[in-house]
Order: structure tokens, then C-alpha cells, then sequence
């Protein structure tokens, strides 16, 4: 254990004594009660350690990911906003995109264009484009590798949006890699 394990282990257990101490001494008349209450906070308490302990095994359950089947198919669950989402690595770097069927370009946000090495202040941004916000500059870039479960392109073009965006989208252009798209259910997936 390191010293600031040691100095929030004593944090917490000293914390803990003095509201433990008001417990006991808000409720001397009344112990059995304040035993209850202690006993029911304890459980909480050991819920919430046993919830954080197990929440890696337990998100893919509540929340599944993007997964590669042995084929090569790649599987999208659908997300709770409705969107599919599915992480590339460009030039390196993790980059979670929302699928857009409808955008005709992998398209990424000037902060993900930032995170991947690209400095966005120093594009030109000669295209524009039209998007339920009103038309946006973009700035057309080249991406050295774009890699999805070992599959990797080298050479991708994309747009940077100068405007205002939460996430990146994966538009045709790198879906047009795909032999097949396939929405069943909650699931899309994607063939080579």
C-alpha cells in the first residue's frame, strides 16, 4: 500500500468512528433501533464496495460493447440513445464513432481530430457540409491507419467538422469497406 492508501484508508476509518460516535450517541435511549439502522447502512455500504468491485464484469451485461466474431463480423448492440457506436483505433488512438449510414464521409469532431494528432486550428476548411445544425465548415484530412479489430486501412480520407460535435461519425466512406450491413433487432452488423 502506498502512503496515500494509507492516509485515505485512515481518512475513512476515522470518518467513519465519528459517525458511528453521533449514531451512538443520538440514539443511547433507543439501541435497538440504532443497531437496525447501523445494520442497514452497513448493507448499503457493502453493496456499493461489492457493485464497484464487480462493475468491470458487470457493464458488458447492463451495457454490451462491440464485439469480432471468429468470421470477422463485427457486432454493434444498439445503445440506450437509439445510435450504434463502435470504436477504430486512428493512427493509434481509441476513437468511439456513432455509425451515420447517412453521412457520406468518416467525419471527426475537433476534439477527437486533436486526440489523434491532428492540430484543427491549423486546417483549411474549404468544404462545407449540411447537418441538422445548419451547414459547417470541414476540413479534409488524410488518416495513416485506421484499424478495427486487426483489419487496417492506411490512407483514409475524412472531414474534420469545424463546428460544434459531441462525437465523431463512421460515415460510407469507411463503411464502404464492409460486404454487408445488417440491422436485426437491437444489433447491427457488419460483414467484410
Amino acid at each position: 500500500m502506498t502512503g496515500d492508501s494509507i492516509a485515505s484508508l485512515l481518512y475513512l476509518a476515522l470518518l467513519g468512528a465519528v459517525i458511528g460516535g453521533y449514531f451512538i450517541a443520538s440514539g443511547r435511549r433507543n439501541m435497538g433501533r440504532t443497531a437496525q439502522q447501523a445494520a442497514i447502512w452497513g448493507l448499503i455500504f457493502v453493496g456499493a464496495v461489492a457493485i464497484a468491485g464487480l462493475w468491470s464484469d458487470l457493464r458488458d451485461t447492463v451495457s454490451p460493447r462491440q464485439s469480432l466474431s471468429l468470421e470477422g463480423d463485427v457486432t454493434l448492440p444498439r445503445s440506450r440513445d437509439g445510435h450504434y457506436r463502435m470504436t477504430l483505433g486512428i493512427d493509434g488512438t481509441p476513437v468511439e464513432f456513432i455509425v451515420d449510414t447517412g453521412a457520406s464521409d468518416l467525419v471527426l469532431s475537433r476534439s477527437d481530430a486533436e486526440r489523434v494528432g491532428l492540430d484543427p486550428d491549423s486546417l483549411a476548411y474549404l468544404g462545407q457540409a449540411q447537418t441538422a445544425n445548419g451547414t459547417v465548415p470541414m476540413a479534409r484530412v488524410y488518416l495513416d491507419e485506421v484499424e478495427l479489430a486487426g483489419a487496417v486501412e492506411r490512407d483514409v480520407p475524412a472531414s474534420v467538422n469545424g463546428g460544434e460535435m459531441d462525437m465523431s461519425l463512421l460515415g460510407m466512406s469507411y463503411l464502404q469497406h464492409f460486404g454487408r450491413i445488417e440491422i436485426s433487432g437491437n444489433t447491427l452488423t457488419l460483414s467484410r
